[in-house]
């Protein structure tokens, strides 16, 4: 028996394949849009994580969202703003990642797509926040080929 569900899960992903469907998939084209064109970053300033400076910017999510655009050979484009404006782009396409030093208890997890926590941090008060960045609802590619780059930059890794 359970060979035979395997060999159905097998054909389902050989049929998929051949309709040309791959997973996982970004409705709005988001990563296909990005790799090898412009990567459109909204950035939120927090601390020494996100600064956004005159034109200029800095921190350990800047460097690390600069390091994922030449892993897929972007140019990116920044949008600085408050979250909430920047969530509203994400919801509207016109941007592919914000980064604001938020954590895995963001409010804005019910209208974007947090990353999985990629880095630890220590709050004011002593408590350790696992830190996110968030993408467009939906647009999974764009999520799992950030992610993977994410895992690869983990202190731990």
């Amino acid at each position: 028996m359970r060979f035979l569900r395997l060999l159905a899960v097998g054909l389902m992903a050989v049929l998929l394949t051949g309709c040309g469907i791959t997973m996982p998939t970004d409705p709005y084209g988001s990563l296909e849009h990005a790799t090898g064109g412009t990567l459109r970053v909204g950035i939120s300033p927090n601390g020494n994580l996100t600064v956004a400076d005159d034109g200029e910017y800095s921190g350990k999510e800047v460097e690390l969202i600069r390091g994922f655009a030449e892993s897929i050979d972007a140019e990116i484009e920044w949008t600085v703003g408050s979250e909430e404006a920047l969530v509203r782009g994400l919801e509207k396409q016109q941007l592919d990642v914000v980064i604001a030093g938020m954590t895995d208890q963001t409010p804005w997890a019910e209208r974007a797509a947090p990353t999985r926590p990629y880095m630890k941090t220590k709050a004011d008060d002593g408590s350790i926040l696992n830190l996110v960045m968030l993408v467009p609802m939906g647009e999974n590619a764009l999520l799992s080929e950030l992610e993977t780059y994410l895992d690869t930059q983990r202190e731990d890794a």
